[in-house]
């Protein structure tokens, strides 16, 4: 049961870790901007690095914490808590959360301007270059505005699930057997930030504003502060026992670990 103490105590960890993520959430935005004339397939494989190897640090974070604070437990728990665990916490700051952003922000969407853009350039070309170059720009308009929920959404363990599953299993491994393996908590930050980062360009088809910046960067503020300290703060936190020790929270097992 969660406590006065330990919800006081996950409530002080987020806000002290909230100074850390908005450095991650400037350095995320930082790539988007210096990546933001990539084509999607450079966008995608960047996600697919970048995702699983955050699948990889969340599974070994949530598998090791779970084995340290319960060492009772068989292989085949860890395994399912490290595993399961380690998908979700993913997939909601790399996938769910940049997508219902980029769905709000709007830079999802083809906008008028952007493709007149396009147009506009077709008429300094040839007639019969034109044509082609015309048909083309249409043709990415029509497969942006086609594209299904699924498609845009990009669920790594579904879409790329012969490289995050393994990885995932990967992490529940090391943990088992080198639960004190240290997983630095900003490598994880910086990992996550980037994937989201990534997730983001995918699905990018219009020009940035000044106002879509600044809430890009609240996306991916959100996306890494919540489910990343979900994973590697309140995880742990909870199975810390309510004693004298923990009333300072720089006391408890999570700064110890």
């Amino acid at each position: 049961m969660l406590s006065y103490s330990k919800l006081r105590n996950i409530l002080h960890e987020l806000k002290l870790h909230a100074p850390f993520t908005v450095f991650g959430a400037v350095v995320g935005l930082l790539c988007v901007f210096a990546a933001r004339n990539a084509s999607h397939e450079t966008s995608e494989r960047l996600f697919s690095v970048f995702h699983p190897l955050h699948v990889f640090l969340s599974a070994m974070v949530t598998a090791a914490l779970f084995k340290i604070n319960e060492q009772k437990k068989h292989f085949l728990t860890v395994l399912l808590v490290g595993f399961f665990g380690s998908i979700g916490v993913a997939t909601l700051s790399d996938s769910i959360i940049p997508f219902f952003g980029e769905d709000i922000l709007g830079v999802s969407i083809v906008t008028h301007h952007h493709h007149h853009e396009h147009s506009a350039a077709v008429k300094d070309t040839s007639s019969h270059e034109a044509m082609d170059t015309q048909i083309a720009v249409d043709h990415d308009h029509e497969v942006c505005e086609d594209k299904t929920v699924m498609q845009r959404l990009h669920l790594g363990f579904i879409v790329e699930w012969y490289s995050v599953l393994p990885s995932a299993l990967l992490g529940v491994f090391v943990a088992y057997f080198m639960p004190r393996t240290k997983s630095p908590h900003a490598a994880h930050v910086l990992i996550s930030t980037w994937a989201s980062s990534a997730h983001i360009l995918m699905n990018t088809h219009t020009t940035l504003t000044a106002s879509m910046w600044v809430g890009l960067l609240l996306v991916l503020f959100i996306s890494v502060w919540l489910p990343c300290c979900v994973s590697d703060i309140i995880f742990p936190m909870l199975f810390v026992k309510d004693s004298s020790e923990c009333s300072n929270t720089h006391s408890c097992i999570f700064h110890k670990h």
